[in-house]
């Protein structure tokens, strides 16, 4: 019977946990409405462990990332935040789903052109 019960327990926990990363609460900043994108991508890449490529218009080497990378890509519109998930570069927002602005904003809607 107490084996049940820590069980159960433990299931519940790990449940809120996933969910609470999920909505990007516990060590990830949480989006808000009318946040200055820069500064909100910067507190992302430090919750992380800080930008693992830097900031640059050329890409890391392709057979040096790995998956969860961060990198700033800058292009002539602006810097876009890039995160490696599942083997490819992609905009932060498209993976983490902050807000839909957010790939509005600088380079983001010209970092695939």
């Amino acid at each position: 019977m107490k084996l049940l019960t820590f069980i159960g327990v433990l299931a519940v926990s790990l449940a809120a946990c996933t969910q609470a990363d999920s909505q990007g609460e516990g060590n990830s900043p949480r989006w808000q409405s009318g946040t200055d994108i820069e500064a909100f991508w910067e507190d992302y890449a430090e919750s992380r462990g800080g930008l693992t490529w830097g900031r640059s218009d050329e890409y890391p080497p392709y057979s040096e990332v790995n998956e969860g990378d961060t990198f700033l890509v800058e292009l002539e519109q602006g810097v876009c935040l890039m995160e490696f998930f599942h083997n490819r570069w992609r905009r932060a927002n498209d993976v983490r789903r902050w807000d839909e602005s957010v790939n509005e904003y600088g380079g983001c809607p010209y970092v695939f052109d």
